[in-house]
């Protein structure tokens, strides 16, 4: 028979058990950690917010996009804040749209080493506008010191259509030079449209933007 007392002292030795002693953290730091947490957030998001496009009430027709109420009294909070960060101004509802235009008609990110063209047809109105900005926001500085061309001096064919040539090269006609170098963005101002800015509105309505070719 075996001796209990021998097997007992062949056993393996036992090894201490570990206690972890847990800090408890004070509730007023918690407190603190949340409000910055819920501050840091809200501050973020308010600061994406207004550097960019107003999140609500867009008009997307191709590749063109507009709010509507930008100008309106009952534009919502974003859109204000927005405007007054721009310290832009505008067209008011009686007045008429703006519409950009960051992209072709194919979905494609607007680049000055392309070149592009504009047209054949655009919303009836009063007046429109068609304008390039540079990466910036900016005016481009061009050499004919153009970046717009308006719906009284743009030059048509027989059946009333345009095309407007965007390129960084001289081009004939219609020609706006396109900045040295980045994006771009065009904007279409219609000046007293016939009935609610944008109700009747399609995309057939609207100028396309085709990229032609690109180079370096």
């Amino acid at each position: 028979m075996t001796n209990a007392p021998a097997a007992a002292s062949m056993r393996a030795p036992s090894r201490p058990s570990l206690s972890v002693s847990i800090r408890r953290v004070p509730t007023a730091l918690l407190v603190v950690y949340t409000l910055l947490l819920a501050l840091g957030l809200g501050l973020g998001s308010a600061y994406w917010a207004i550097n960019g496009a107003p999140p609500f009430g867009s008009l997307q027709l191709g590749p063109w996009q507009a709010w509507p109420k930008l100008g309106a009294p009952e534009a919502d909070p974003y859109m204000r804040a927005i405007i007054a960060r721009r310290s832009d101004v505008p067209l008011a509802t009686g007045e008429g749209m703006g519409f950009t235009a960051s992209t072709d008609n194919d979905g494609r990110p607007l680049d000055s080493a392309c070149s592009y063209s504009i047209g054949p047809v655009a919303p009836i109105a009063r007046v429109w506008t068609l304008t390039l900005y540079d990466q910036g926001g900016r005016l481009p500085a061009t050499e004919l010191g153009r970046s717009s061309f308006t719906s009284a001096e743009v030059l048509r064919d027989a059946q009333d259509r345009f095309s407007i040539a965007l390129s960084r090269n001289v081009q004939p006609g219609n020609w706006l030079q396109l900045p040295a170098g980045g994006s771009f963005t065009v904007a279409l101002r219609l000046y007293d449209p016939p009935g609610a800015a944008g109700a009747n509105l399609e995309v057939s309505d609207m100028p396309v933007i085709q990229q032609l070719e690109c180079g370096a």
